[in-house]
């Protein structure tokens, strides 16, 4: 008689599979026993690859966060820099919007992003940023991406034209939003990301700028 077929696990395997989870169900709807039955394996099979859960949330979060690219701090230009890391970060976001949350409470221990802040902080410090404000500017920009990824502004809003007409004649045509929602949320990010690295500019020459380390 042939042996049962065992599904071979490996640590790429158990992540794609966890992502999937939670791109179609979200963060609480991954569990180690879920997991393992999609894996169709037990669930003490998955401990020898993955102590616990939230390591293993890490372990993907690193890979989410694989396509945010600081290339941009290395010719010296830090707005060039926070541009692409920007962009890049919201476009590796967009793609699992779910595990949002869980990356939001920032790098944690994770070597890969706590690299990546090094580049940034490094870059806006040799550009001539005091070290306080150089790790303003990262925790703002994470605001702003965070921001981003969170929430669509333009999807929020009724396709109802009742809701606002008559009542809130500015917003006459807001019922059309969210018919041009990814495209406008996008604008208005790169909006955001403008207004934020030309204000940046001009505090930098800011005779009042704070040099605080």
């Amino acid at each position: 008689m042939p042996r049962p077929s065992i599904p071979i696990l490996s640590g790429d395997r158990i992540r794609e599979v966890a992502l999937g989870i939670i791109d179609r169900d979200g963060l609480d709807g991954l569990s180690m026993r879920k997991l393992a039955t999609e894996l169709g394996v037990r669930a003490p099979s998955l401990y020898g690859h993955v102590a616990t859960k939230d390591d293993l949330l890490h372990e993907i979060a690193a890979e989410v966060l694989e396509e945010v690219d600081v290339s941009g701090f290395e010719d010296g230009n830090w707005r060039r820099g926070l541009v692409v890391s920007a962009r890049s970060y919201r476009a590796a976001l967009s793609q699992h919007p779910n595990i949002v949350p869980f990356l939001a409470y920032g790098p944690a221990g994770r070597d890969a992003s706590l690299r990546r802040l090094d580049v940034m902080h490094g870059a806006l410090v040799d550009a001539g940023w005091p070290r306080r404000h150089a790790t303003m500017i990262a925790a703002s920009l994470m605001y702003l991406v965070f921001g981003a990824a969170l929430s669509t502004f333009s999807s929020g809003f009724s396709t109802d034209a009742s809701v606002y007409q008559g009542r809130y004649p500015h917003l006459d045509k807001a019922h059309l939003l969210s018919t041009v929602a990814e495209e406008l949320d996008r604008d208005s990010f790169e909006l955001a990301l403008r207004a934020f690295v030309e204000g940046l500019e001009l505090l930098r020459v800011s005779p009042d700028l704070e040099v605080r380390e």
